[in-house]
Order: C-alpha cells, then structure tokens, then sequence
C-alpha cells in the first residue's frame, strides 16, 4: 500500500474556501442581497426570523436533494415524480389524521411505508426491467398526481391536530410568556431578546461545533491510518474555524427568534446519516462507482441492479419525509402540494456540485445548493422581482453549474 499523502498546500485559509466554493458563493450572495434589500428599503435578508423562514421554507428543498443525489450518483438519473408523490403522501395523511382519526404515529409510520412502496415500484421497473429512470419517473409523476387529486377530490384537508404540527414546526427551546416573565430579556443588535431562548439555543450551537470538530479530528486521524490523502494541518485547522464560525452566526440568529427550528434537527439528522451513508459504507461507495464506470463496477462484482433499486426505492422514503414535512408547514394537504419539487431538488443537487454524469457529489453539497436556491427566492421576493424572472434567474444558475461541470470534466481530461 502507498505511503501516506498529505498535501502541502501552502495557503491554509486559500485551500479551504477552492474547497467549499458554494459555502463562499452562498454567503457572497447573501451579502449582495442584503445590500440591494437595504438600498430599496425592503428591510433585511439577515433579520432572525428571516432566516428562520428561509429554513423552515427550503426544508423539503434539502431532504429531497439528499435522496436525489443518491440516483443522479448512479450515472446521472433523476427521478422526475418526487412532486407528485409529495403530494400524494400529503394527502394520505390528510385522510388518515384529519379525516380517519388516526394516532398521529401510526399514520407517519403507514406514510412513509407507501412512499417507500412507491419508491419500490420505480425501482423495480427501472433495475430489473430496464426502462430508463425518467420515462419510469415521468409517468409515476401524472400517475401519482392524478391519484392524489382522486384522494383528495380536488379540495385540500385542513386544519393538522397541534399533537401533528409540533413534530415538524416546533422550536427548541421555544419562546412563552412564563420564560420571558421567569429569566428576562435583553436587548442584542437593538432588539429585544428571550434571554432563556438565546443561551439554550447557543448553548446548543457550541455543542454543534464541538461534535462538528471532534468528529473531523476522528475521520483526518482514521484516514492517516489506513494512508489516505489528507489536507495539510494548516488547512485541516483553517477549515474547522471557518465552519465553526458559520455554525455559531446561524446559531445566533435562531436564538435571536424563537431558537432552534425542529425541522432542523430532522434535517440535520438526515445530513448526517446520508453523509455517512454515502462516504463511508460500501453500498453508498456502490453508489459512485456505478456513476463512474458502470460496466466496471458490474465486472467487479457490484450488482448494480440492486444498486438502482435501493437508490429509487429511497427516492420514495425520502419524498415521503418530505411530504409530511410540507403538510405541516401549511397545515393542509392540497392537490396541488409539490408542483415544481423534482426541479428544486435536482437544481440544488447540480448546483452544489454533483456531476451530470454521476459518479460525482455529496450531501452537503446538494444541501448548500438547497440553501441557495432558497436564498435565491427569498432574496428576489423580498425585492419584490416577478415570479417569472425569478424563474428564469434561476434556470440560468442551473444552467451555468451544469456548464461548469461539463467544461471542468473536458479539462481534467485533457490533462
């Protein structure tokens, strides 16, 4: 075995931001935003329970592109029907706790039981029958929104029992009358903040950063040990200050609201477990090595077959947890819930660097790609831009990722 490499880089501070590029772009955005918002008068981008909003609002953004980028990984297929079974689900849940009575557990579990069916049923047809994902995806997305019309007949399913919405749209530790009256307030940034809201929920954040950095020191020193190539100390060191900060500035402005959305947890949850999933388990590495070189993976013993029928299957899963994450942010299930969702998820995916031709990407990525075509539409509907144009800015940022993937490839391979 090759002897361990660690790259020298020389500049610390320079390595980390070329290797978290959409970190960078994302804030330099966020900035420009905030000074076209200022200028107009339009208010903030940065005001806490903005960001808040932008959290709670992109939430499904980012929990479908984590299943997504698990099929654009295997050779760069997507699955266009990620909206419809939205809406679908949604709607089987409307029936089941508003209009059925179900015990709110029993109708999450049946829930994502029937996303994951459906999930199956894809995968089925496109792993061992053969027909390509998107026309099998195409047509599971009008099959499954004309089922979801017939289930909901046309008219949406509202209101969702309090014991329902607080899975989903709850904050830790949450603001009332008895803390502010019990610890006080206090005046942050000039305005008035829960004192027991903003130190839980900071309290909280710096735990975050400390596992963030306990687990980065284990994985560098795991890699060291079996000779993988490693960042210099410089900047290994650079990137866990850079990310810690980040984590700390969000952290404080969730406590400057009402503290840590719960929607966030699920969302970090599922981060956290994709990420491991995909980087460090030998069916998430089948994932790329299919996308690399099928055939190869194939006659190495990888039955890609399989491989498919997990990503789509999957796919299923996750619109499911999508599903009963959007019924509870608008408290309805609607016929018309998850129109434009498969776009959202495989834009975010593109955008946070997965390659069009699969074998290249990860979770993070297609999160922060999430956050920032989230940030996109906040910002433009804050200054008020028409719809349409949001439309098409964001197709031309598609467009110029998708473009910046295919020129890279092209150089690496000339090289």
């Amino acid at each position: 075995m090759a002897d361990t490499k660690i790259n020298k880089t020389s500049g610390g501070l320079k390595s980390v931001l070329k290797s978290n590029t959409m970190i960078v772009v994302l804030v330099g955005v966020m900035i420009l935003f905030e000074i076209l918002i200022r200028a107009t008068n339009h208010g903030s981008l940065f005001a806490p329970a903005n960001i808040t909003n932008i959290i709670r609002q992109n939430a499904y953004v980012a929990i479908l592109a984590t299943g997504m980028l698990c099929c654009i990984l295997t050779g760069g297929n997507i699955d266009l029907s990620v909206g419809s079974v939205v809406a679908l689900v949604g709607a089987l849940a409307g029936v089941f706790i508003v209009n059925w009575g179900w015990p709110v557990w029993l109708a999450i579990v049946a829930c994502l039981l029937i996303g994951t069916m459906i999930g199956a049923f894809h995968g089925f047809f496109i792993a061992y029958i053969h027909i390509p994902p998107f026309i099998t995806t195409l047509a599971g997305m009008l099959l499954w929104r004309g089922v979801a019309t017939i289930v909901l007949d046309g008219k949406p399913i509202a209101p969702f029992p309090a014991k329902y919405l607080n899975l989903f749209e709850s904050f830790i530790p949450g603001t009332s009358e008895a803390t502010k009256e019990k610890f006080g307030e206090i005046t942050l940034f000039g305005e008035f903040v829960d004192k027991y809201v903003l130190t839980t929920t900071l309290i909280i954040s710096l735990i975050c950063v400390l596992v963030f950095v306990v687990l980065e020191i284990v994985s560098r020193s795991n890699k060291i040990k079996k000779n993988y190539t490693v960042s210099s100390t410089g900047s290994f060191i650079a990137k866990l200050v850079f990310l810690s900060i980040v984590i700390m500035i969000l952290g404080q402005f969730l406590a400057r609201d009402r503290g840590l959305p719960v929607v966030l947890i699920l969302l970090g949850v599922i981060i956290a477990a994709y990420s491991y999933f995909t980087q460090n388990t030998v069916p998430g590495r089948y994932l790329y090595a299919i996308g690399g070189n099928a055939k190869a993976a194939k006659l190495s013993g990888v039955n890609t077959d399989n491989v498919m029928f997990f990503a789509y299957t999957n796919m299923g899963f996750i619109a499911a947890v999508a599903a009963l994450v959007t019924i509870a942010r608008l408290n309805s299930a609607q016929p018309t819930a998850g129109q434009n969702y498969e776009m959202d998820a495989i834009g975010s995916c593109f955008i946070g660097g997965a390659s069009a031709y699969g074998g290249t990407g990860t979770v993070t990525g297609a999160v922060v790609g999430a956050i920032f075509m989230g940030v996109l539409n906040n910002g433009m509907s804050i200054l008020g831009i028409d719809m349409n144009w949001q439309r098409a800015v964001k197709g031309i940022v598609l467009l110029a990722a998708v473009i910046f993937d295919v020129l890279s490839k092209k150089r690496s391979r000339a090289n």
